[in-house]
Order: C-alpha cells, then structure tokens, then sequence
C-alpha cells in the first residue's frame, strides 16, 4: 500500500456540518502518477524516433556518396567518350565538305583549262601584233593602222 493510499483514510467524507479535518489532497502527485508512465512510454518513442532519425541521416549520407561516386563515374565515360562522338558526329560534315571542296576544285580546274585554251588559241595573234607593234616603234614607222 502506497503512502497516498494510506493517507487516503483520513480524507473527510463530506459530512455536512462541522468542518472535519483530514489530510489535504495532492494533486500535483496524483497528476505526476497518472502521467508517469505515459511519459516515460514518450520517452521510449522519443528515443527510438531519434535513433530512427539518424539510422536516416546516416543512410541519406551514403545515398548522396555513392551518388556523387557515381555521377563522377558517368562524367568520366562521359568525358572519355566525348572525342570519339565529336569525330562521328563531324564525319558526315566533314564528308560534305571535302565533296564540296573537290566540286570547287574541279570547277577551278576547269575554268583555269578554258582560260589556257583561250590563251593558246589567242596567243599566236597578240604575239605577232605586239612583234609588229614593237618593230614599227623600232623603225620609227608611224601610227598603228
């Protein structure tokens, strides 16, 4: 039997009339035991909250580690892969413009024909005007016909 169970006894009944005496009641314990145990079942659950709460940080933290492990793992395929795809993908441009360049240079080639054609057909003329030029101013000839 606990003391307050004890004490409990000598609790007036309520009697009407004469104040009767007795041992006052105390609430602050009565209250401290109706919570008591509850509280200390918060506690329990306080605890394993935060030992729940850690077990997450603490997985959380490893979850961002092999993630940034594995991040960096890709940057580097990523970046060891780059001048291989930057060659595909260049070639077919790179195709064009060697087929373009050849196309210009055959063009060139035969602009530059017709031009020598012209000028060996053309030749044998302005070589005798400019003979015939040159030895007129030679001989004091006079003014071109």
């Amino acid at each position: 039997m606990s003391l307050r169970d004890f004490l409990e006894r000598f609790r007036p009944t309520g009697t009407p009339g004469a104040a009767a005496t007795g041992v006052p009641a105390d609430r602050a314990a009565e209250r401290a035991a109706e919570l008591e145990p509850a509280l200390n079942q918060l506690t329990a659950v306080q605890q394993e909250a935060a030992r729940i709460r850690a077990a997450a940080d603490e997985a959380a933290g490893r979850l961002r580690r092999d993630a940034a492990r594995e991040a960096e793992g890709i940057v580097a395929a990523a970046r060891e892969r780059a001048p291989e795809l930057r060659r595909q993908a260049a070639a077919p441009v790179l195709r064009d413009a060697l087929r373009e360049a050849d196309a210009v240079r055959a063009a060139g080639d035969r602009a530059a024909a017709e031009v020598r054609e012209r000028a060996r057909e053309r030749m044998p003329a302005l070589v005798d005007r400019a003979v015939a030029d040159a030895l007129r101013l030679a001989t004091g000839a006079g003014a071109a016909p």
